[in-house]
């Protein structure tokens, strides 16, 4: 098993386009390993739903990035999509404060 940590600043944002662009920009990174089998763990439920198709994306500015994901997504022989509570989460909030502070000091 294989496990990366990525984390960049992307400026003012919802919480969900947040996760889209990660969910995108770990999904290219990932493209190079070509695993048969990939877990991605989500803490947006909506997030989640809106990629398995049960919920509708009302937000026209996430549809592309939505579109984009779904397309990497589908790029992998197998791929199950979960939702991780945000308290289980702490690797990914870890990152995206360094990403933050980074940006500060830089």
């Amino acid at each position: 098993m294989r496990l990366r940590g990525l984390c960049r600043y992307i400026g003012i944002a919802t919480n969900n386009r947040a996760e889209y662009l990660a969910l995108i920009e770990g999904l290219r990174a990932v493209q190079e390993w070509k695993p048969e089998k990939l877990e991605v763990y989500l803490d947006s439920k909506l997030v989640v739903e809106q990629l398995a198709g049960r919920f509708r994306v009302k937000n026209k500015d996430l549809q592309p990035l939505v579109r984009s994901a779904q397309e990497l997504l589908a790029s992998f022989p197998e791929v199950v999509v979960s939702h991780v509570e945000r308290a289980r989460n702490k690797g990914a909030d870890a990152l995206a404060n360094r990403a933050i502070d980074e940006y500060k000091a830089g």
